[in-house]
């Protein structure tokens, strides 16, 4: 289960790139409608996003074995195109044909003219992550020590390609038909095999195995290759009225189902504990709708009321089934939501999207009273419904540190200590860890750190389900089990730190306005103005914003430097009064990996108003296509305003 896991993880990188395919297939669509046909621009932005698409089997190969490898590293990345390159070619028809003395082309086996696929990409990415894993420390003998190492891994996967190849050779013919088969068997069985598939396609989520089963109806394993020949529209192979069938459904579902599911499981919460489950299932609720990610709020209820998750994977089947019997058909480049459905919409093969939209308010309804019965009639605890001793609130959870490091630190003590925790990893919206002792791993002080599930998956496999910001709590715990926050639990213990940073507690709920000298030179603007969602809508917290105009960030008041990411693009301060305050440099800056950002503090340091703390160069940040809008943001008071002297 393991392996499995850690595969679902790495699919995510490839499957990651579609949405920019889909974007592009997106406005080549719009453009070719409101000018009357085909022009040089929609071509051209069209030929781009078929480039990715045409090439997903490479992606791939090179995404799985990067991810499948025990440390990021270029070399099994350039593994695993070896590995793709060597069987691809060996088993192309031409050269099946000069192997097997076959007199005619049109003689060899068609499976070799679909060798070219996701199942034979991701066996490229595991023969390269392999022979990573394996080889990247070999040491040869001193005549040939120029291939040690790491650079031997390229050599020995060409040669383990070249075996797997051979075996594939007799093998694929077999695989192919079993596959076609059983695509062939759904597509006969019409809007039921669509909806028998919708329905294990949910089943399947809590195990991360639904990447295998979607790889069936969505790419080309089985002929099937649903959603590349949707986006791909009119110059593909789609046919309309019968590609989409394997998506449609689950527009309904996730922008309008789920969303219903969530009102219901607020409307059924603990007075005491409304708010709370307000700001989880409002965030989960437009993830959901908006970009297609509904784990955060399946995981709410996937395991606290498993009854409710068995229904909503019956309904996500019957949608599915639904929708493939209507005369409507859909596809996406990355999940079913408000923004895939927008893009895709002048797809030449969308088919009266618009019934979609009405299935999805019936959808709503039959979810909110479903549920809304449900969890009353048999009392289920769901998000807000928790027993008195597991609805504590986050911030009872003694920390040290704040933001992100404060859940971090939370997770780790939660998880049985550093020392309990053998690896880390996430994907888009869940950590994925290795535990040396599951049994220490106290699910109720996860969820009241901000977890929004857990899954032990067997063995020493545990999954911690937060949400889209996972990565900066994943980083975080980088941090702590790394040991690079050891200055500011030396400053703690020394006495150093006032107070009110040894604990995340959020400030009393009152109107509060502070006052604060301006961190950089600018024009400031409202929050809303933030070309970033998450700092637009508050979802961070309240504050204002800067578009620079000078090149130094400042402490705006006497503080205590509480995290300093390792990019430098942002930095946490913990005020006197116990303010936590985020200054964020840009937007999206992160990507720079630090370049063009000069850290001038460390955390744990003490600064006065006026303390340089970053130095930035914002011809790189622009260079870059970024924005350098700079949001200040306080994190422990929802109903703090910000003012500059």
């Amino acid at each position: 289960m393991k392996f499995f896991q850690r595969l679902g993880r790495s699919l995510m990188l490839p499957v990651a790139v579609l949405p920019v395919a889909a974007i592009l297939s997106g406005i080549s669509y719009w453009i070719s409608s409101a000018a009357g046909g085909a022009n040089t621009f929609s071509a051209f932005v069209g030929a781009a996003g078929g480039a990715l698409l045409d090439n997903m089997p490479l992606l791939f190969a090179v995404g799985v074995s990067i991810g499948m490898a025990n440390k990021t590293d270029g070399t099994s990345a350039l593994a695993g195109l070896v590995s793709w390159l060597t069987i691809t070619t060996l088993l192309a028809p031409a050269t099946v044909k000069n192997l097997m003395g076959i007199a005619k082309l049109e003689e060899v086996n068609p499976a070799f003219g679909k060798v070219q696929n996701v199942f034979v990409g991701i066996i490229a990415g595991l023969i390269g992550a392999w022979c990573y894993n394996k080889f990247k420390d070999t040491k040869l003998p001193d005549a040939l020590s120029f291939f040690s190492g790491k650079r031997s891994v390229a050599i020995v996967t060409a040669g383990l390609s070249l075996v797997v190849a051979v075996v594939l050779m007799f093998i694929w013919p077999v695989v192919y038909t079993g596959l076609v088969t059983f695509g062939e068997w759904i597509s006969t069985l019409g809007p039921f095999g669509a909806g028998l598939y919708g329905f294990f396609n949910r089943l399947l989520i809590p195990t991360g195995l639904h990447h295998a089963l979607n790889s069936v109806f969505w790419f080309d394993v089985a002929g099937i290759n649903d959603l590349p020949n949707f986006l791909n529209g009119a110059n593909g192979d789609g046919v309309y009225g019968v590609t989409g069938q394997y998506m449609s459904g689950f527009f309904p579902v996730m922008m309008f189902g789920l969303p219903g599911a969530a009102l219901a499981m607020y409307m059924t919460a603990k007075t005491s504990r409304k708010k709370v489950t307000y700001g989880i299932m409002l965030s989960a609720a437009v993830a959901s709708f908006f970009v297609g990610v509904t784990e955060p709020l399946e995981f709410a209820f996937m395991f606290v009321a498993p009854w409710l998750y068995l229904i909503h994977a019956v309904f996500t089947g019957i949608s599915v089934g639904i929708a493939a019997l209507l005369p409507t058909r859909l596809g996406f480049g990355f999940s079913g939501g408000f923004i895939d459905m927008f893009l895709q919409w002048m797809n030449p093969l969308a088919q009266n999207p618009w019934i979609l939209l009405l299935m999805g308010v019936a959808w709503f309804f039959i979810y909110f009273f479903t549920f809304y019965f449900v969890i009353k009639r048999f009392n289920l605890k769901t998000p807000g419904r928790e027993d008195d001793d597991d609805a504590q609130d986050a911030d009872n959870l003694e920390t040290s540190l704040s933001g992100y490091h404060g859940t971090a630190e939370k997770f780790i003590a939660a998880l049985g200590g550093r020392e309990n925790i053998i690896d880390v990893d996430n994907c888009a919206t869940r950590l994925r860890m290795e535990i040396g002792d599951t049994s220490k791993v106290d699910e109720h002080a996860l969820k009241r750190a901000g977890a929004a599930g857990t899954i032990k998956t067997g063995g020493h496999s545990v999954q911690v389900i937060y949400g889209l910001n996972v990565q900066f709590v994943k980083d975080a715990m980088d941090d702590l089990i790394s040991g690079r926050t050891a200055r500011i639990e030396a400053a703690q213990a020394a006495g150093d730190l006032p107070a009110a940073t040894t604990a995340t507690a959020t400030l009393a709920p009152t109107a509060t306005t502070l006052r604060l000298r301006q961190p950089v030179e600018g024009r400031v603007l409202a929050l809303s103005e933030v070309p970033d969602a998450m700092f637009a809508e508050g979802t961070m917290g309240p504050g204002v914003a800067i578009d620079p105009t000078g090149d130094t960030v400042v402490a705006p008041a006497a503080a205590t430097v509480a995290s300093v990411f390792p990019t430098g693009h942002a930095i946490g301060l913990a005020l006197d009064d116990g303010t936590e305050v985020l200054i964020h440099i840009g937007i999206d800056t992160v990507g720079l990996k630090g370049d063009g950002f000069e850290t001038l503090v460390k955390a744990g340091d003490r600064v006065s108003a006026g303390t340089p703390l970053v130095r930035f160069d914002a011809g790189k940040i622009r260079a870059a296509g970024l924005s350098m809008v700079t949001p200040v943001i306080v994190l422990n008071n929802e109903n703090a305003t910000i003012s500059f002297d």
